[in-house]
């Protein structure tokens, strides 16, 4: 066995999962993953196409034309919800396990939906995005947490966009539905001739939250099946139950008994002392970091949000019709899935931190040709495509980023911290532009939304290097 530290100690747990060189999980786990980070973007881009409908629908007087009056408040509420998930639920991952809040998650974004789909009034709808948005934002900190904790450390943005992909399957499912339920239909390429929303078929909506609550319930049965994070159980001490899951992996690559070289011991683990949060806010590099990533999630979130939940709702106020909206949205998608992929591809290629400079430049790009494409669908089709890559490209490659920022003992906690409190930001920020689309016009608008992506991309350069590095070299 060598003469290095003990292969059962938490220096050897941390030596043997740095020896790891691909995905060491069965491939069914990471489309397990998958399906609940599909399900995530389903709620979150359902309600892009779906609330004109919704609004008219549960809001007495509201039209088609000032249903972007309305979508603030849902939205709000459902970045606050995203804060009180991050802030007070996610860090409980730190303390009782990933594995566990990862059920529990899930769970309170499926009641979530349901609760939605059973609105009957604006509050209701309101209070029900809320709690959804409690579990959707703690279940992105705490699976992003445990990507970067048992993915290979030369691949782990590559593996946290590999899951982006899903999400890109979860948003278009949740446009193109909300088209085909939710749109009156049209001639193409105005709207779907199929489309299904009429005046005597007027609660879609509903059935794409019924049918999210569904999705909710299968992601929470296939995560049972989810092991333990063997860097948390080591920093937790329970070496034993480390070593067992990380023996089942090495065992899964083929890889044979472990020869320590003595390397191991310059990545251990430092004992969990103190709460999560006093640890990290008790740390001067820590608290620099936490400054520089909120402020990087405060901006970016303004513009990723903007779009992904009310672009429709933006360009209906701005004179689109509402199938014609919505089908420009619906196609702009694309460019998220696009997005995952090329993520997935080349995410290792540079440093995280330059990647949201690339793409703040080509989503003010995308934003100028559909300011600028007036009524010419198909250049608006292009643009939105190009819009909708250029600010979700660099998504995963920070999530990742952001999580290896912060040491096992609080990374849950630190990743939750600066992504809910980031959504403060993108609360009060659509709140206050969204109003202003309309009277602004599509160009300045978008390019003015555009534009908070490119103030977090300036700030992000200040951030530190990691790509390839060790995370308990990155963060110890």
């Amino acid at each position: 066995m060598g003469t290095g530290v003990p292969v059962s100690s938490a220096a050897g747990i941390l030596a043997r999962m740095e020896r790891l060189t691909a995905w060491p999980l069965p491939r069914r786990l990471f489309l397990v993953i998958g399906l609940g980070y599909l399900f995530t973007f389903y709620d979150i881009f359902d309600v892009n196409v779906s609330f004109v409908q919704t609004a008219t629908s549960i809001i007495p007087g509201a039209t088609p034309a000032d249903a972007s009056r309305y979508i603030g408040l849902p939205i709000f509420a459902n970045l606050l919800g995203y804060v009180v998930g991050t802030l007070v639920l996610s860090p409980l991952a730190d303390r009782v396990g990933r594995r566990r809040m990862l059920m529990t998650t899930m769970f309170i974004t499926g009641v979530g939906s349901l609760l939605t789909a059973l609105a009957m009034r604006d509050w209701w709808f309101i209070l029900a995005r809320g709690i959804t948005g409690v579990g959707v934002a703690a279940d992105l900190a705490v699976v992003n947490t445990y990507m970067s904790e048992v993915a290979p450390r030369r691949a782990r943005a590559k593996y946290t966009s590999g899951l982006f992909i899903f999400s890109g399957v979860g948003a278009l499912v949740g446009i193109w539905l909300g088209l085909w339920l939710t749109t009156p239909s049209a001639p193409f390429p105005e709207g779907l001739p199929f489309a299904l929303a009429t005046s005597s078929f007027h609660w879609g909506w509903r059935l794409m939250y019924y049918i999210g609550a569904v999705l909710a319930l299968i992601a929470l049965l296939l995560r049972l099946e989810l092991p333990e994070s063997p860097r948390w159980l080591a920093a937790k001490g329970r070496v034993e139950e480390a070593a067992a899951v990380v023996a089942a992996m090495e065992e899964r690559l083929g890889l044979g008994a472990f020869q320590s070289d003595g390397t191991a011991a310059s990545f251990s683990l430092v004992s969990d002392t103190r709460a999560p949060y006093g640890e990290l806010f008790g740390s001067p590099v820590y608290r620099r970091r936490i400054f520089l990533l909120f402020f990087v999630w405060l901006f970016s979130y303004v513009t990723v949000y903007g779009f992904s939940a009310g672009m429709t709702t933006l360009l209906v106020g701005a004179g689109y019709a509402p199938s014609e909206a919505g089908l420009i949205v619906a196609v702009g998608v694309l460019g998220m899935l696009l997005a995952g992929v090329v993520a997935y591809l080349a995410g290792e290629v540079m440093e995280r931190k330059t990647y949201l400079l690339v793409s703040a430049v080509l989503t003010i790009l995308g934003g100028l040709v559909v300011g600028l494409a007036g009524h010419h669908l198909w250049l608006s089709y292009l643009g939105a495509i190009l819009l909708f890559f250029g600010q979700n490209v660099w998504v995963p490659v920070f999530y990742a980023w952001t999580a290896e920022n912060f040491p096992s003992r609080a990374r849950t906690s630190g990743f939750a911290l600066v992504d809910g409190a980031g959504h403060i930001g993108a609360g009060v920020g659509l709140w206050a532009i969204a109003p202003l689309i309309p009277s602004l016009g599509v160009t300045a608008g978008f390019v003015a939304m555009s534009g908070f992506l490119l103030i977090a991309a300036f700030i992000a350069l200040g951030g530190i290097a990691s790509r390839g590095k060790v995370l308990e070299e990155i963060s110890p």
